[in-house]
């Protein structure tokens, strides 16, 4: 699947990934590939991105991302909020 995350100041990533975990305010939640249609409003937390079958290089991320100490193939991002959307298995996340 496509994920877009932009905030007001710039794009921080447009790649083809394989899911992203995302902070709702209900709580974290997860879109894989061919998921339903959904719009979110996202609270505090961090967006977890899985590369795994995917090459993201560092010259393509912002330099807001972090690799997961566990498994470099995980980019997380801290949000303080925003709002979420899938459709078509393209994500747009619009992020505080």
């Amino acid at each position: 699947m496509y994920l877009e995350i932009v905030t007001p100041e710039a794009v921080l990533l447009s790649a083809e990934v394989d899911s992203v975990s995302v902070p709702g305010i209900n709580g974290q939640f997860q879109m894989l590939n061919n998921h339903a249609p959904i719009v979110s409003v996202l609270g505090k937390g961090e967006i977890k991105v899985y590369t795994h079958s995917n090459t993201v290089n560092n010259e393509d991320i912002s330099a807001e991302f972090t690799r997961d100490a566990k498994d470099s193939k995980i980019l997380n991002l801290p949000i303080a909020g925003g709002v979420v959307e899938m459709k078509d298995n393209k994500v747009i996340v619009l992020a505080d």
